[in-house]
């Protein structure tokens, strides 16, 4: 498997607040989102948007790492520091800010610990959403009603539309894989929210329950591969991966 250039030209601070904003955007957009979903997703007793509120609060999780990330990118100038490089002065063997790499390296185990952290998550809830939706299938529950769920399912996909167009944007700016590749992951989003619209459009024009649960069930395999990605990542070493499994050791390297 080709390794991925990691390169990260200078260039305006702009572009570097840019993607600051944005990450922040994303966690407080999914925050918002989270509450909504599970108060209406319990409110209707509908599993499918309920499920969808508790994965966007396992995303915020992953987006507190993108957004420390970003910090330490904008501090180094480089998306995959390596160690102080040693210098040799008078016979002394010594270490070009070695202050610095110890404090890259505490960044660096930080963002490993949330995408573990995240990923963990991701396997509890899909371990939840498959119970509960066998269940409700079982028992043939039907939700009061799918309406918001196709009100939050609609504003999620243009939000996540207008994200991943500024976040490959400023990331083509920036030539940095990092931020492509978390646009790359908020289109794993898009399928969510495309999940729960048709689940939920499906219930209201059909009345059949079973696809609320259907769509929890869905929702749970997704929330499966994004927590199999995010323990991949943590092994990297690296955000700087792409959705779908792309995630190597050597991903730091440059060809």
């Amino acid at each position: 498997m080709a390794t991925m250039t990691m390169g990260f030209s200078r260039k305006d601070p702009a572009l570097y607040r840019w993607a600051s904003a944005l990450a922040l955007i994303t966690i407080f957009y999914n925050i918002a989102e989270g509450l909504i979903s599970v108060f209406f997703g319990l409110e209707d007793e509908s599993m499918a948007l309920f499920g969808f509120g508790l994965d966007s609060f396992v995303e915020v999780i992953s987006g507190v790492g993108i957004w420390h990330m970003i910090r330490r990118i904008r501090r180094n100038e480089g998306e995959n520091p390596g160690p102080a490089v040693p210098l040799q002065r008078g016979g002394v063997s010594r270490y070009q800010s070695s202050a610095d790499a110890e404090q890259l390296e505490v960044l660096h185990r930080f963002e490993q610990r949330a995408l573990r952290i995240t990923g963990t998550g991701f396997y509890l809830l899909t371990a939840g959403l498959a119970i509960t939706a066998a269940v409700d299938l079982y028992r043939g529950h039907k939700p009061e009603t799918t309406f918001w769920g196709i009100v939050v399912s609609l504003i999620s996909i243009l939000s996540m539309w207008l994200l991943i167009h500024y976040k490959v944007k400023v990331g083509r700016q920036l030539n940095s894989q990092a931020i492509l590749a978390d646009a790359n992951c908020t289109r794993a989003c898009l399928q969510l929210s495309a999940v729960l619209l048709a689940a939920s459009v499906g219930y209201e024009l059909t009345g059949f329950g079973g696809l609320d649960s259907m769509g929890a069930l869905v929702i749970g395999i997704l929330c499966f591969r994004e927590g199999r990605e995010a323990f991949q990542k943590a092994a990297a070493g690296s955000f700087a991966c792409t959705c779908g499994g792309a995630c190597t050791k050597d991903v730091g390297r440059r060809t």
